[in-house]
């Protein structure tokens, strides 16, 4: 039997009265008081981002007053540094096309310096005559992605304990190897799909360059720390960049992430390599320096602008404490491309940046490596490395060469590393097609 307008006694007692009574407790629950109280963020925005009204569970999450909000601040305001450019060059612009988006993973600030990880989605709210007329947004707490990432590195650990005690005992030692072979397959796959994510599996095709890429990952159970990407940004200006970031595992691949997706979104905004480099230090230095566990990252970037088929292109690099790009000529000759004084990214306030720029003409190559390449062993001594010098050689003993050509010489050189190349290793290479050769026309004979 059902009461109360269809809905079914969960007791199956009869008890009508107490089940009428519980209902009608929950209808007395007003509009505004569900909007005020969900679990979850709600705020509404005019069109320029001026926040009109937001709910208290969200005024509570961020420890702010609704009086010093609604009227006072704009959407942005309520975002990290780096959410706000992402906002600004990716949110809004395809709110405004879509009409709604769902599920973007943003950061706000929380009163006192603190972050909160969330994920929000928003709707246009449109007038009779299909104008805009204001952005509703739902905020959710993503908290918990991090608490994923922290039981990920500790069920790790207990993997590795596992299996040191196991060889107590040769029948306890082959229970637990299967066990642990097993769980290594497993993360193995998970953090491959994870890595996969992190670097893309393919270049664009540049009009008028011809570019290479590879990418090595020393430990197949671990996340690798080293970068790369190259896309297009005004004009016919290209931006690539390349880089490592401190640490492995779980924390490298967030810094990463944050790493790409910076440096993709301040190239849109401004394009000067130096000036990306230090968008990327100032978000680096703010998110990681105020909870006292500074991460940092090497990293050259730059811009090509390529004069077209077999014509010169004119290159602007900047780098912080990443080591120096390799050139190779047309002519033959090798040379490294300096970019001295530039520091590791993310550590300071205000980091020195190196800058350097060359042209490169037809059948040049310019080639960017991690320090996996020159800090490889190439001897018997854990300190004999392979070192730059002997990579200005390899180079000078391969020019001219295509980028194609390059990164397959240097796949071999990283593979005769063996158990040597310890570290991760990128590589990235770019060039103008070598011009034709001028066709000589057949000779001829004139007959008496």
């Amino acid at each position: 039997m059902c009461r109360t307008g269809g809905v079914p006694d969960p007791a199956g007692t009869g008890d009508g009265a107490s089940t009428d009574a519980a209902f009608t407790a929950l209808l007395e629950d007003s509009a505004e008081d569900l909007y005020e109280s969900a679990p979850c963020g709600y705020l509404s925005t005019l069109m320029d981002g001026t926040i009109a009204k937001i709910n208290a569970t969200l005024l509570d999450w961020l420890g702010l007053e609704r009086e010093a909000v609604v009227g006072r601040k704009r959407f942005t305001d309520l975002l990290t540094v780096g959410g706000r450019l992402y906002h600004e060059t990716h949110f809004a612009p395809l709110l405004r096309m879509q009409g709604e988006l769902r599920g973007v993973a943003l950061e706000m600030r929380r009163e006192g310096g603190g972050r909160l990880p969330v994920l929000v989605s928003a709707v246009l709210k449109h007038g009779t005559e299909g104008e805009p007329l204001l952005i509703r947004t739902t905020v959710f707490d993503a908290s918990d992605r991090r608490a994923y990432e922290e039981e990920l590195l500790r069920r790790r650990q207990e993997a590795e304990r596992a299996r040191a005690e196991a060889e107590r005992s040769r029948a306890e030692a082959e229970a637990a190897r299967r066990q642990a072979e097993a769980d290594r397959a497993r993360l193995a796959a998970a953090l491959a799909v994870l890595q996969q994510s992190l670097v893309p599996d393919s270049l664009p095709a540049v009009p008028g360059l011809e570019t290479a890429v590879h990418y090595h990952t020393a430990s197949p159970d671990r996340l690798g720390g080293d970068f790369y990407d190259l896309f297009p940004v005004a004009g016919d200006r290209w931006a690539f960049f390349l880089g490592d970031v401190c640490g492995k595992g779980p924390e490298a691949a967030s810094l990463t992430s944050l790493t790409r997706y910076t440096l993709r979104a301040a190239a849109h905004l401004d394009p000067e390599p130096a000036a990306a480099l230090a968008t990327l230090n100032a978000v680096l230095h703010e998110r990681y320096t105020a909870d006292g566990n500074p991460r940092y990252c090497t990293c050259i970037f730059g811009i090509v602008e390529p004069a077209g088929e077999h014509g010169p292109a004119v290159v602007r690099l900047a780098a912080g404490g990443h080591p120096p790009a390799l050139v190779l000529r047309s002519d033959g000759s090798a040379q490294y491309l300096p970019t001295p004084g530039g520091m590791l990214v993310g550590v300071l306030t205000d980091a020195p940046i190196g800058t350097a720029s060359t042209v490169l003409n037809p059948g040049d190559t310019l080639v960017l490596y991690t320090d996996g390449l020159t800090e490889a062993r190439s001897g018997p001594g854990r300190d004999d490395r392979y070192g730059e010098d002997a990579l200005l050689a390899f180079g000078a003993g391969r020019a001219p060469a295509t980028p194609r050509e390059v990164v397959t010489a240097l796949t071999g050189l990283l593979e005769g590393f063996g158990d040597g190349l310890d570290d991760d290793t990128a590589l990235l290479a770019l060039g103008v097609p070598a011009s034709p050769a001028p066709v000589t026309p057949p000779a001829t004979s004139r007959l008496p």
